[in-house]
Formats: structure tokens, sequence, C-alpha cells
């Protein structure tokens, strides 16, 4: 639909819609630009305050996989017009605690009433329009690298069901409320380290509700769209970090919808080895709540990488490579 709409002409946009990508980027200056980004979804856990804080690390992923310092958030919310203002206040008061802590002031924001309740936010940052990170520009060699473990869609279907410990759910609601903002800092500071004249970071996007393959998908295609060499990826099922909780999960069938879209709309684009067993195939398109980055990086920097981000707390990990473009576009060994 969108490829039939007009596109905006104004030569200050410097990421537009044309390639998915995470944010929208405008230029100011020769030395600033503005991150746009806007993400908002329905309750995807019981307790209102968390509900606010993982809205919160969700809206403010999109520029951190950008490159970018969020700034400023205006919150969206919808409510019930008979629903209880307690419960809107602790949803609002845990948004607010997670933009403190990622250094970004709520400005304002619009709320309607309405029958679903609805949070999250429209977040700006500031770029340096030269060091822009985008979900395309992979190259071939570069390494594949995961900074989240992947599983809270099979996670949060199963607590409906009432089927997960507690020390499972706490796990799944620790990762989606963890800022991708240590991530996005480490590699920043790798890139600084590097002195290398195009950087060492080729492709970064967060992984979200298309899931790990649907986001390997984008990264791929993307690089036509900007005259990029045509890449594929191979990924390794077994490098793959996995929520605790998260393979006995699926392994019982407690799919989310999202899960069977993100399957059919891939299609033919992704194989597997016959040897990879099916509960790791529906978490590679289990989608994904305030996921981690995927990124590709020059693969002689990928071990200074995957150091700097421990050092910060972030468990990453090498989960495959870029290659030349193959046919299908993703292989899962």
């Amino acid at each position: 639909m969108l490829r039939r709409l007009p596109r905006p002409t104004d030569p200050k946009i410097l990421v537009g819609f044309d390639t998915n990508d995470d944010a929208g980027v405008y230029s100011v200056s020769e030395r600033l630009a503005l991150v746009h980004t806007v993400d908002f979804f329905t309750p995807i856990v019981d307790d209102p305050e968390l509900y606010g804080q993982i809205a919160a690390a969700n809206s403010l992923s999109d520029v951190y996989a950008m490159g970018g310092k969020p700034v400023s958030a205006l919150s969206i919310v919808c409510f019930p017009g008979n629903g209880d203002p307690a419960l809107l206040e602790d949803i609002l008061r845990g948004g607010l605690m997670k933009m403190k802590e990622a250094g970004c002031s709520v400005i304002g924001g619009h709320s309607v009433r309405n029958e679903d309740i609805l949070f999250g936010y429209a977040v700006t940052g500031l770029i340096d329009p030269a060091r822009i990170w985008r979900n395309v520009g992979a190259q071939p060699g570069d390494t594949l690298l995961l900074t989240k473990p992947i599983g809270t869609g099979v996670i949060s279907t199963a607590v409906k069901k009432g089927c997960l410990p507690n020390a499972t759910v706490a796990g799944s609601i620790a990762s989606m409320a963890w800022l991708n903002r240590d991530a996005a800092e480490a590699l920043c500071e790798l890139e600084r380290s590097s002195n290398t004249e195009h950087g060492v970071v080729h492709a970064v996007t967060d992984v979200t509700g298309f899931g790990l393959l649907g986001h390997a998908r984008e990264m791929a295609l993307g690089s036509v769209a900007v005259g990029a060499r045509q890449v594929s990826l191979e990924i390794d099922h077994a490098l793959v970090h996995y929520l605790p909780g998260a393979l006995e999960a699926a392994r019982e069938g407690y799919l989310a919808g999202g899960l069977n879209n993100n399957r059919e709309f891939l299609g033919d684009c992704v194989t597997f080895d016959a040897s990879v067993p099916q509960e790791y195939r529906h978490l590679l398109y289990d989608p994904q709540t305030s996921g981690g980055l995927l990124v590709a990086i020059a693969s002689d920097h990928a071990e200074k990488a995957l150091q700097t981000l421990t050092l910060r707390g972030v468990k990453a990990g090498a989960i495959g490579r870029i290659v030349e473009k193959l046919s299908p576009l993703i292989h899962v060994c």
C-alpha cells in the first residue's frame, strides 16, 4: 500500500519509509538530525506499571537502533471511559520511570476514550547525520550479532493459559523492560575507537513484531533499495539465545497468532536444515516485544564488540553471518 502513495520530496529527509527502517531521520544541520519514531500496543503483562515500562522501552528502542539518543517523547493513551483512573496512573508512572532511566523527557501527549487499552510514545532523538545506522548496508562476510534472547511471544501466550512458573515470567518481563541503550552505546563506543572511514557497524535493526527472521529479511532486502550489494543471511539456530522457558512453551504449542502470520508472510524466503527441531523454528518466527538489536558487523571486530557489550551487561551473541545473495534469502542451520 505504501508503495502506491506519493513519496515525500523534502531533501532534508535522510531516512524515510522506503526500506522499512526503524525510524525516520530528518536533517537539521550538517552535524545534527532528528530521529522520529512511534509505537504503542495493548497490555502485554497484567501489572500496569510494568506494562508502562515495557511500552516505553519498546518505543525508545527504534531510536537506539538508528544509533540516536532519545531526548523527548509524547505519550499516546487509549483508555476506557469507565476505566479505573488508578490503573491508568500506574501505567503512566511505569512509562515515566523508564523514560527517566533513558534520560528522555515526556513533554506531553494525547489521550482518547477507547474500549481497549493502548499505550506507547512518539519519541524524538538526536543523531549525527554521518553516523546513522540503518537496517540496510550489511556486507558479505559480516558477522550477525543479537543482543537479547528471544521468546517473549510464546511466553506471553503461555502466561495467558497460566502454564508457566513465576521465574520464567519474570525473566521475560525483565528482558522486555531492559533498554537497548546499553547495547547501542557499546556499539557506538566500538565505532568511535575503530577509526575506519565507513565504520564497522554496517546494519542494525531491533527485533520486534516480525520476529527474528522477519527483521532479518528486511535487512537482506533493503540493501537492494539503497543500491548496496545484495546479500543473504545464514543463521545458526543453536547460537541464538532463548529466554528460559521459551523452548518448553514453543514445544507445548503456545504460539502467538503473530507467529503464524510471520511464517506465512515469509513463505519461501526461509529454508531450514532438516535437523532444526520444530520448537526452534517456531521461536525464530516468534513476534517479540521490545526485543534486542540485530547487528551486521565487520567480522574482524565481532569479538571486540561482544567483549564491549558484555562489559555493559548485555547478553549478546554471534548467531550467523552475511553472505552473497542466495536463494532462498535466509537459511537456518
